[in-house]
């Protein structure tokens, strides 16, 4: 039989540990019938409620479930990747503890694994009962994302994604930083059967993403899979100079032909204030690749272990 292994992060996620489990093993036999068994593998993203203690209790009944506990909040990212390093199965799939990536599709997605795809990705096609202004700027992120990068990232797509050893081992040699995993998926290739479902409200507790934890974590996306931006601020300062030199020549024309005095400072300063807002907004863009990189040769490990069993 082939070791599925189940990787589930969890920040502050007490109360939700014990009814993952549960949840999951209500597709056991299903599973076991397509010669799977399971290892589950929660990763504790530095919790500070009853999160690893929940974990320790199952363990005692369970010997599959294992522990990766970090010495702090070291972001999502950070604990998928810890998950698929500490994974022995010959499968792996990511999971939330929120029950938000229902356990019902395992076997499905498994078995378009045995048709020949390398993973399989999930994706929602409605966004009910979030808000709908954060609807409206993941929608508009994931357009802007189309446009400006190569490699692909669906919209609607989830971290839940069911995978092959060889495709684990290719996205564990990227060993950056700063990681945007769903672009990592894409860029890594391989073929990718997408499954669609109606999204599922968490069961308890709370998100942890708020809109400017999302708003951060886009700029992280777009900095990573795509150098556009920079173009963009090239392009703008061409531009500019190009305007600029044409003002400068209508101003000489202006006065040698008419004789008009160049006035106006209320206009002036505006212009000033509006080229400054330019200039900096182009300073910014080049900030976030600048503080990337400094990061990224900084070569600092993406997560500490606290404790593991």
């Amino acid at each position: 039989m082939s070791l599925l292994s189940v990787i589930v992060p969890c920040y502050n996620e007490e109360e939700n540990v014990a009814y993952f489990y549960e949840e999951l093993l209500k597709q056991e036999s299903t599973l076991a019938e397509q010669d799977l068994t399971l290892e589950i593998l929660y990763i504790d993203d530095g919790s500070t409620d009853k999160t690893v203690e929940e974990v320790r209790k199952l363990r005692e009944k369970d010997e599959r479930i294992h522990l990766v506990s970090f010495s702090r909040n070291f972001g999502k990212e950070a604990a998928m990747y810890a998950g698929m390093e500490h994974s022995k199965g010959d499968f792996v799939v990511i999971m939330d503890a929120d029950l938000q990536d229902p356990p019902s599709l395992l076997p499905e997605m498994y078995s378009y694994l045995q048709e020949g795809y390398d993973s399989v990705a999930t994706r929602r096609v409605s966004r009910k009962g979030e808000p709908p202004i954060r609807s409206f700027f993941a929608r508009m992120f994931y357009r802007l994302m189309k446009k400006i990068s190569k490699t692909e990232i669906m919209d609607g797509a989830r971290d839940y994604r069911l995978m092959t050893r060889q495709m684990v081992n290719a996205i564990l040699s990227m060993k950056e930083y700063n990681r945007f995993t769903k672009g990592i998926f894409g860029w890594v290739g391989f073929k990718t059967k997408w499954v669609e479902f109606e999204n599922v409200e968490r069961v308890k507790g709370e998100t942890k993403w708020s809109f400017w934890k999302l708003f951060l974590y886009s700029l992280d996306g777009i900095t990573a899979f795509s150098t556009i931006p920079l173009m963009i601020a090239a392009v703008v300062g061409v531009l500019f100079c190009i305007l600029a030199f044409l003002m400068i020549l209508f101003i000489i024309v202006r006065k040698l032909i008419f004789g008009d005095p160049v006035s106006g400072w209320p206009s002036l300063v505006c212009i000033m204030l509006f080229l400054s807002g330019i200039q900096f907004f182009c300073t910014g863009i080049l900030g976030q690749y600048l503080a990337k990189t400094y990061m990224e040769v900084k070569n600092r490990p993406i997560y500490l272990t606290k404790e593991e069993f």
